[in-house]
């Protein structure tokens, strides 16, 4: 049967009113819930639907999850029930669709379900690693740093990830200025000019009629061609990367670019060690645990290093070994991580590489930034240039000719 969410009030045996809203099959059962955690029911109705006009589901984001995962931390180290701490966040957190799945997991977790197997339903929301880690909290009593470490984890992660994209920003703002500039002058001015030196009857130089040529072809069909190309290849790209080995070789494509694959190997090593370290800290199986990084891994040719090592770790094999083998992370890195196997201590040894690599991935986002950015401006003064230079040719042929008369 469906659930239906009611809106409840009742009161406590000390005869304080409270009020709050469930989801479950039918009123009776809201009633019993309530009676389950020493409430009286006093009025219990189906909650009215809401008409809303949206452009797109809303979608939950690293930052409504990092805050719901350090609030729910914080009261549960207080000693409040999981159940009052969902019931309290699910009508506080702002985020609608978050909020609408703490009140669906909170009703599946007073239904019997453990706290893991009803995150576990929502996968869009909350992942592998996410789910694991909260079992294992749950197995060893420790929920609460459980949920400290993946609080800490995703504030890492997503600081890094809006890293990546603010430095992406200025560069993407010159490449359209530059595009924008060059298709103003080929569409508009140089076909003014290019009208002007055919009625002067002037042979034009080679430069000035590379730039007409490439002006006549955007204004023709060739310039919707030259679009239709561009988004045509873009879809079959990104479809192509849907296949096994499409998205292989352009994730072995992208490792071996300059500066960016640096910025990809230094981005996987820090997922990589953090990730393993905290799942390791946690209590989760290692071999488990590469399972769950393998997935998260991003690229699929560390994703399938990763899984090398762990069908290595399985036959009895350390975890520094295959990884060597594999050529995908720094030796620096392999090297550290066989000294910490070696003592005993491969759990906080991974999360100093990961430490480690949070600056160097600061490092390489600054290098490949500083590295776009003249090469645009490079671009943009070299093609705005040639079109000006080429158009202004006949011109100062045109003078040089009358002055010679």
């Amino acid at each position: 049967m469906a659930s239906t969410v009611f809106l409840w009030e009742g009161k406590t045996r000390q005869g304080n009113v409270q009020k709050g809203e469930i989801s479950a099959a039918s009123k009776e059962d809201v009633m019993a819930l309530l009676r389950k955690q020493n409430i009286t029911p006093v009025n219990v109705s189906a909650k009215p639907r809401e008409i809303t006009i949206s452009f797109g589901a809303p979608k939950v984001t690293d930052r409504d999850l990092v805050v719901f995962t350090r609030q729910l931390a914080t009261m549960i180290d207080a000693g409040l029930p999981l159940v009052q701490c969902l019931e309290i966040l699910g009508g506080q957190t702002e985020n609608k669709a978050l909020a609408k799945i703490i009140v669906q997991v909170r009703t599946d977790v007073e239904g019997g379900a453990t706290f893991a197997d009803a995150l576990k339903k929502h996968p869009k929301a909350f992942d592998n690693l996410y789910v694991n880690m909260v079992a294992a909290g749950e197995a060893g009593g420790i929920l609460d740093t459980i949920l400290g470490r993946l609080a800490a984890y995703m504030e890492k992660f997503s600081k890094i990830k809006r890293q990546i994209k603010s430095a992406m920003i200025y560069p993407s703002i010159i490449l359209f200025v530059a595009v924008a500039v060059v298709s103003i002058l080929l569409v508009y001015v140089v076909p003014m000019l290019a009208e002007m030196f055919t009625s002067a009857g002037q042979a034009l130089p080679a430069p000035t009629r590379i730039v007409i040529a490439a002006s006549n072809f955007l204004k023709g069909w060739g310039g919707l061609s030259l679009v239709l190309l561009l988004v045509g290849g873009f879809i079959g790209i990104k479809q192509w990367r849907k296949t096994e080995n499409g998205l292989r070789i352009t994730d072995r494509i992208a490792l071996q670019i300059p500066v960016v694959g640096m910025l990809i190997t230094r981005v996987s090593v820090a997922k990589f060690t953090r990730t393993l370290g905290t799942l390791m800290t946690s209590g989760v199986p290692i071999l488990e645990g590469l399972i769950i990084v393998a997935r998260t891994a991003g690229n699929k040719i560390v994703e399938e290093a990763i899984m090398t090592t762990r069908q290595s770790v399985s036959e009895g094999k350390t975890l520094a070994e295959p990884l060597v083998k594999a050529k995908v992370f720094p030796p620096m890195v392999t090297q550290m991580i066989s000294v910490g196997e070696a003592t005993g201590a491969l759990d906080n040894m991974l999360n100093k590489i990961a430490d480690f690599y949070d600056e160097e991935v600061d490092e390489a986002v600054a290098a490949l930034t500083s590295m776009l950015e003249p090469m645009l401006m490079i671009f943009l003064g070299t093609t705005v240039g040639f079109v000006i230079v080429a158009m202004y040719m006949p011109i100062f042929q045109m003078g040089s000719v009358t002055g010679g008369k």
